[in-house]
């Protein structure tokens, strides 16, 4: 399996986990998997996974983390895994408390095996991903108020008018398609523009983008 994402599974129920497994495409190798806490930190630890799709609640967590999934990011530390939650669970104290504690991602367990393949990938590429009314759990929790205008900035003249467009859009969490389907341009375009965009804002990936867009009160 030469080239693919290595990934670990936490979950406490054995039945999604091998589910999972199964469903998962060619392209994701499923290096380890674990019930709890301790166990997930452990096996992080031995096989160095490129991601780690994680539950949010978990047994074995303590404190302020009695959910589970922040034990397991934090007490992962340091790593070069990426955590991406996938959970029954769509409240917004979940979402937000999990991406506090460093996931890159969040999405919910009703997703087909080809999209937590696709969401992998991102993740594993430096992208954050989450459904459209997850991302505005995430944005809100950092600030962006629906309707607040946001002052222009130096940073933000540097784009052009369709420029401004595809951010937002994009930095929301919607995909390329979505964005294309909305401004009525090709795919190739969305793609050209969001290049710019991050070039000129000295950006790197589509999390960093969330959070500058996030940070100005853009969305």
């Amino acid at each position: 399996m030469s080239g693919s994402i290595r990934v670990v599974i936490v979950d406490d129920h054995s039945i999604f986990r091998s589910g999972l497994r199964a469903d998962l495409d060619e392209t994701v190798e499923v290096v380890g998997e674990a019930a709890d806490v301790p166990s997930a930190i452990a096996v992080i630890r031995e096989t160095m996974p490129d991601v780690v799709l994680l539950d949010v609640h978990l047994p074995g967590g303590a404190g302020a983390e009695a959910t589970g999934g922040e034990s397991v990011i934090r007490g992962s530390a340091p790593t070069t895994a990426r955590f991406l939650a996938l959970s029954v669970s769509d409240a917004a104290e979940d979402v937000v408390r999990v991406i506090r504690a460093g996931a890159r991602g969040y999405i919910t367990k009703g997703s087909s095996g080809r999209e937590v393949s696709q969401a992998v990938h991102a993740v594993a590429e430096g992208d954050a991903v989450f459904s459209p009314r997850l991302a505005g759990f995430v944005l809100d929790a950092f600030g962006a108020v629906a309707g607040e205008t946001a002052a222009v900035d130096d940073e933000l003249d540097r784009l052009s008018a369709r420029e401004q467009e595809v951010m937002r859009l994009i930095a929301r969490g919607y995909a390329y398609k979505e964005v294309a389907s909305s401004l009525f341009i090709s795919i190739k375009t969305v793609e050209t523009h969001v290049s710019a965009v991050l070039r000129k804002l000295q950006l790197s990936s589509r999390h960093e983008l969330t959070v500058w867009a996030s940070e100005r009160r853009l969305l």
